[in-house]
């Protein structure tokens, strides 16, 4: 079968446009009535009257009596009246009725009963004084709510007082959802055991009906489609044939020789868009079949995000009388070089967090399919197509994923990976549960040029000084002269060489990384493992061009793991906790320091003294030293002043 290939990719706002343009979004879902009780974010359909008027009797308004006001005309404080109690004063409370004749309250504090009955009041009350009159809060045939209002509670309560016990509401969006692939398998396969080699749990489908549910539509999950034109084919014409008012097909939506969205949709009916200028999301399909939209959502997670977020968020909210939201923004500074491809605008996850007086955007894995980047993503950062992306420093405005506040309670750590940081920031949240961290792992030196250009809070660093054997301090000399900081010691950790379980190879020393069958996995330029690789392997005499996979390297000690897990390499250097974790074998190297870089400007910020606080907390404590190969004993301890 023929590709299709981006031939004729759209911009994204001119795609989004001529989606929205193409359907009458409100005669696409029809109409129902919901019993008011369970009409919670339902929109109405048609403007609401008031059956009764509320209240439908004069109420007392306060505990007292009900009196005619005239009959209290000339009463003062020094010519008391006295009322009959039940001719001319009647005992009333608050929201019962007036007593015929009577058109005023006289509160119970104001009026003191004699001994033989009467009522002495010692001011005049005026006519309706403390009455809710009939009608006072809406009159009956009057409208109390709009159409295309979305019913909120206090909008129930204001329907069930005016005896309106249903509602007429705009029907919820029904969103057919059908995930496709051959290699896709069910979670509840996956609950039972490990997946085999090369399938993937399906998560989009449950992923994307939650997005329909959040936007107030109804999601319909269809038993998933393998790669085959028929199969899908069939499926979508019974998609199209069901009440759904949107078919999403997830996945398939690439120009691939098993990617068949973009054929079937053309059979079946009309292919709007194929392709849109956007990354991640670039294969999005919208079309339109038996006068349905259907929409072609790339199988990548953040993918599929963005094809929801741009298309489908927004159809939704029109098919519920609603106009489209924006997210609010911040004005934000790159945190280091963010380039971008030129032609496609870029949906950029950050980490958000204030330091000093701007709001530093960090950003996270760039990759469509790691989901992780949103559920990790304080903000959006969308670079134009026009532009190759940001200087480090340069300003842009985010779209917030989180709410404000939580911008400014993020605690923003650029450095060094170790594991420990997200036990830490875990554990941070025990002593405040507004505390967020932001954790960027680019190694210790790039650390140390986020804290210079004032980008960060602090920064993990284990520096190896080769010369005195000491660690950090002869580099923050160097690189942070002008700049006082403290050192904080986190941890003494092992270092060592990643195996596979058993060491199928038998490495037992850097010498055998120069062996011809043994490919390594390094960290990057800049880290501290890596300088301390280029040490050991200089005393030992060995080049680092004699080691198969030395320029191979990843950013954090368990990417190195799992690519020593997953075959990718032979071996890598990294920490004892990493190795552990992923049930890997571990030959030890040597114990290294590794400490938090504190600007001392920073030191009574609050965030950072709930770090120092959990760095003394003993369930912290527990905590690493249950991953292994950790030496607590410093944990807390200052290592340096400068």
């Amino acid at each position: 079968m023929k590709r299709h290939i981006y031939l004729e990719m759209k911009p994204l706002i001119q795609a989004r446009r001529e989606f929205l343009a193409a359907f009458d979004w409100i005669a696409l879902v029809g109409e129902e009535e919901a019993p008011t009780v369970e009409a919670l974010g339902r929109v109405t359909a048609w403007p609401v009257f008031a059956n009764y008027s509320s209240p439908t009797y004069h109420a007392a308004a306060m505990d007292g009596i009900a009196v005619e006001a005239e009959d209290t005309f000339g009463a003062a404080e020094d010519r008391p009246l006295l009322l009959p109690l039940g001719q001319k004063a009647h005992m009333v409370n608050t929201g019962q009725p007036l007593p015929p004749g009577c058109n005023a309250v006289v509160m119970i504090e104001q009026v003191h009963q004699t001994p033989d009955g009467q009522m002495e009041i010692r001011a005049a009350a005026f006519p309706w004084q403390h009455v809710r009159k009939v009608g006072e809060d809406m009159v009956a045939h009057e409208m109390i709510l709009p159409h295309h209002h979305r019913l909120c509670p206090q909008d129930l309560a204001a329907l069930l007082t005016a005896g309106v016990f249903r509602v007429p509401v705009l029907q919820r969006p029904r969103v057919a959802i059908m995930a496709t692939g051959s290699e896709l398998l069910d979670w509840q396969q996956a609950e039972d055991s490990a997946p085999a080699s090369g399938a993937i749990i399906e998560a989009n489908a449950t992923f994307l009906a939650s997005l329909v549910r959040e936007c107030g539509g109804e999601a319909i999950i269809l038993p998933r489609q393998p790669d085959q034109f028929e199969s899908i084919r069939e499926a979508l014409a019974q998609a199209l044939a069901s009440q759904a008012h949107i078919v999403v097909l997830n996945a398939g939506a690439s120009a691939g020789s098993k990617d068949f969205t973009a054929h079937v949709l053309d059979d079946l009916g009309e292919v709007l868009v194929h392709g849109v200028t956007a990354m991640p999301g670039k294969p999005s399909i919208l079309g339109r079949a038996q006068n349905k939209p259907v929409v072609g959502s790339p199988g990548y997670p953040v993918s599929a995000w963005v094809c929801f977020d741009q298309f489908l968020r927004p159809a939704l909210s029109l098919m519920q009388g609603q106009q489209p939201s924006e997210r609010p923004t911040l004005e934000v500074v790159a945190a280091r070089p963010l380039p971008s491809k030129l032609g496609q605008e870029e949906f950029l996850r950050v980490h958000l967090g204030r330091v000093g007086e701007n709001v530093v955007a960090t950003p996270l894995k760039r990759g469509a399919g790691t989901i992780t980047s949103l559920t990790r993503a304080d903000g959006i950062l969308r670079i134009p197509a026009e532009s190759e992306g940001l200087e480090e420093g340069a300003r842009a405005r985010a779209e917030l994923l989180k709410p404000r506040w939580a911008v400014e309670e993020t605690l923003v750590v650029v450095g060094s990976h170790d594991v420990t940081l997200d036990l830490l920031a875990d554990h941070m949240k025990t002593i405040n549960p507004r505390l967020w961290m932001s954790s960027s792992n680019v190694g210790s030196l790039a650390g140390l040029m986020a804290l210079k250009a004032g980008r960060s809070h602090l920064g993990g660093t284990h520096l190896l000084d080769t010369e005195t054997g000491d660690y950090n301090v002869s580099y923050l000399q160097k690189h942070l002269a002008g700049l006082p900081v403290v050192l904080v010691t986190l941890a003494w950790r092992q270092q060592g060489l990643m195996v596979k379980k058993g060491n199928p190879k038998g490495i037992g020393s850097l010498a055998d990384l120069t062996r011809p069958e043994v490919t390594f996995v390094n960290r990057q330029a800049g880290s501290g493992t890596r300088v301390l690789l280029d040490y050991y392997l200089a005393r030992e005499g060995i080049n680092p061009a004699q080691i198969k996979g030395y320029r191979q390297d990843e950013y954090t000690h368990t990417a190195v793991a799992v690519q020593v897990l997953s075959g990718g390499a032979d071996c890598g250097l990294g920490i004892l906790a990493a190795a552990k974790a992923l049930g890997l074998d571990f030959v030890p190297l040597c114990p290294e320091r590794y400490d938090l870089c504190i600007p001392q400007a920073f030191l009574d910020d609050h965030r950072v003294k709930v770090l120092l606080d959990t760095l003394q907390s003993k369930n912290f404590r527990q905590a690493v030293e249950a991953l292994g190969g950790y030496d607590i004993s410093p944990m807390g301890h200052l290592a340096w002043r400068g």
